[in-house]
């Protein structure tokens, strides 16, 4: 059987850390490869991993064709779901594929749009592939990627700003979608310099950024602090006036009761 590895299909999604290809090795060598390879005529579509390793230890393996792939479009969009349906994906990883699909769906719609609708030959067998939902909003994707809306916000940022060092960081779990759509706000050579330095300088730099992005509190205007300087000058000048008003009124009551007397 001949089996062509297409290596932009390949590399569509994010490869398998080394611990986690060093896992999925020891579970084909000690269970075999249980689940078949997915071809579109002699192209692998799905298990590249599981190929590979099966190759390399002259391990037999099955294959199914997918025969419901008319376009390369068709192929992404299959590969997209298939992993936004496998838990050992990340949140990250997930918003990124769900985005990915929106701009294929998008590609795909305005493609249909431009030209005539061509009909199915009458004899044609073969099945159709099942309507793609739109992803025309931040919630729609959230939904895909089973992420909440605000995460889908951070990895758009993400993606538009931030480093490779920090995307790299991201995907390798050492900072969070939030804290990471934070530090793409610095400049490059700052977030190069926060990968470099790992958890903590990461973090750090998300709580830079953070902070700085607080609103300051006003500080009292001149005239305030002399408003609050002079009041207590003033009350003791009303006091000392209304003890003069007390004690001429004291005297006048004194002159008559003495001339009463």
């Amino acid at each position: 059987m001949n089996i062509t590895v297409n290596e932009d299909l390949r590399a569509y999604i994010d490869p398998l850390t080394p611990e986690e290809h060093a896992a999925l090795e020891r579970s084909i060598l000690a269970e075999g490869c249980r689940d078949a390879l997915v071809l579109w005529g002699e192209v692998l579509v799905d298990g590249h991993n599981r190929y590979g390793i099966c190759q390399k230890h002259g391990l037999p393996f099955q294959t199914v064709q997918n025969s419901r792939f008319k376009s390369i479009e068709d192929v992404h969009l299959w590969m997209i779901d298939q992993h936004l349906g496998r838990r050992s994906v990340s949140d990250f990883q997930r918003g990124v594929l769900a985005l990915r699909k929106k701009e294929l769906v998008a590609q795909r719609r305005a493609q249909i749009l431009a030209s005539e609708p061509v009909p199915a030959p009458a004899d044609s067998q073969t099945p159709e592939l099942p309507p793609v939902e739109a992803l025309n909003s931040r919630e729609a994707i959230a939904r895909a990627a089973r992420i909440s809306s605000s995460q889908v916000v951070q990895i758009e940022k993400i993606q538009k700003q931030a480093a490779p060092e920090l995307v790299a960081a991201v995907k390798a779990g050492e900072i969070s979608i939030n804290a990471a759509a934070a530090v793409a706000s610095l400049p490059v050579e700052e977030q190069v310099a926060a990968a470099a330095g790992g958890k903590d300088e990461l973090k750090q730099a998300a709580k830079r950024v953070r902070e700085a992005s607080k609103p300051s509190k006003a500080k009292p205007a001149p005239e305030d602090t002399v408003t609050a300087e002079a009041a207590p000058t003033s009350e003791l000048e009303r006091l000392q006036a209304r003890v003069a008003e007390l004690e001429a009124e004291n005297a006048a009551l004194r002159q008559q009761l003495a001339a009463l007397q």
